[in-house]
């Protein structure tokens, strides 16, 4: 084998087992995602996807869930990111996700939660980036 071959190989290696150990996101960042996830279950707000709506309850379940498959893949680096990368649209349609309050009109679900993240970090001086 070429040593360029091995250099490759080595390269590929290194980078599979850097994705494998990758840290778990800190326990700030953890925190702010449990925060918004808790504000979301507990917000009577509905939340939309894939064509329909859904409770906060069963929002709060839905991103649970893929909160711990990125978290499985270590996609997830801060609330910021989960917010874009997972909370923000269906990773399967590309369809934006939407929270819908009582009185309120429906807005994306990436306004929401960055709302509810600012409010968050500005409650709890522990979680200020």
């Amino acid at each position: 084998m070429s040593a360029a071959r091995i250099a490759w190989l080595m390269g590929v290696l290194c980078a599979t087992v850097s994705v494998v150990h990758a840290e778990a996101p800190s326990e700030t960042v953890q925190a702010e995602i449990t925060g918004l996830l808790h504000e979301l279950g507990a917000s009577h707000c509905d939340f939309f996807r894939n064509g329909s709506w859904y409770d906060s309850a069963k929002a709060e379940s839905h991103l649970q869930r893929k909160l711990d498959y990125f978290e499985r893949k270590a996609l997830i680096t801060t609330a910021d990111a989960f917010i874009v990368d997972a909370a923000s649209q269906s990773s399967m349609s590309g369809e934006i996700y939407q929270v819908r309050c009582p009185g309120r009109s429906a807005q994306p679900s990436a306004d929401w939660l960055r709302d509810k993240l600012g409010e968050l970090r500005r409650r709890t001086p522990a979680l200020k980036p």
